[in-house]
């Protein structure tokens, strides 16, 4: 059993919803904020600040009828929709709304839906399957990522109190997708340019906040091992106080 202050994972029910496309607001030149509403967002459960919900993208009808089908889809015979996995920015009970934010990187079902969408439209949702919950333990924390990562990192920090520190690093395509992160804790902000640094050079030189460390990672997925080892190796940080997610993979990457 997990002590009740321990790093631990829970699991929730998985269930489908079909929601409607509330607001949409552009963040950064290329970071689009879809806000979703409906009845069937009742009992959404988000806990943990890097959770993932399935976006489900049916592109013919034999797809929309897969996606119809109240069977699950990974049993589904046939064609299936699209999936793709992100993190829920902001869920608001009270108002009902449901932020996601995606990066319009240009191909993809998912940036493709995105930068077409209107206020009306409806997407369909699948989870969360469970969330890891990481409890105030920790004096400090490191998060590292790039434009995918934000959305897991911004509830981070919104979630952590005032007295503890947080240092972050984001790689992005430029100073204009630097976007406003807010926290009560304190924190510092590194803004790697790609293209002009290297965020595995950035992270070896990087001084930690004091105190005891949770570091979190979420980049590409060969990047997310490498920047894991630097800290492991050169950081010497405790393995169990250290999750690096791969949150995509590069064209011609052999990772699984």
């Amino acid at each position: 059993m997990n002590a009740p202050q321990g790093i631990h994972r829970v699991s929730h029910e998985i269930k489908r919803r079909k929601l409607a496309v509330l607001r949409v607001t552009d963040i950064t030149p290329r970071m689009r904020r879809i806000t979703l509403h409906g009845p069937e967002l009742a009992g959404f459960i988000s806990l943990g600040t890097d959770d993932h919900v399935k976006l489900l993208f049916a592109t013919t009808p034999e797809e929309q009828a897969a996606l119809d089908r109240e069977a699950p889809l990974q049993n589904a015979e046939g064609p299936r929709p699209a999936m793709r996995d992100y993190t829920p920015r902001r869920y608001d009970p009270q108002t009902g709304e449901l932020d996601i934010d995606f990066v319009l990187h240009g191909d993809g079902p998912a940036a493709t839906w995105a930068a077409q969408a209107e206020v009306g439209q409806t997407l369909n949702i699948a989870g969360p399957r469970g969330s890891m919950i990481v409890p105030d333990m920790f004096d400090s924390y490191l998060l590292i990522g790039d434009e995918t990562a934000l959305p897991a990192i911004g509830r981070r920090l919104e979630a952590l109190p005032v007295g503890r520190r947080a240092l972050v690093v984001v790689e992005i395509d430029d100073a204009a997708e630097r976007q406003a992160l807010t926290s009560e804790a304190q924190i510092e902000v590194i803004w790697v340019v790609r293209g002009e640094q290297d965020l595995l050079d950035v992270t070896r030189q990087l001084t930690l906040p004091p105190g005891s460390l949770y570091a979190w990672v979420g980049t590409e997925s060969s990047l997310s091992r490498k920047v894991r080892r630097v800290l492991l190796d050169d950081f010497k940080l405790e393995e169990a106080a250290v999750k690096a997610a791969g949150y995509w993979r590069a064209e011609g990457s052999d990772e699984e």
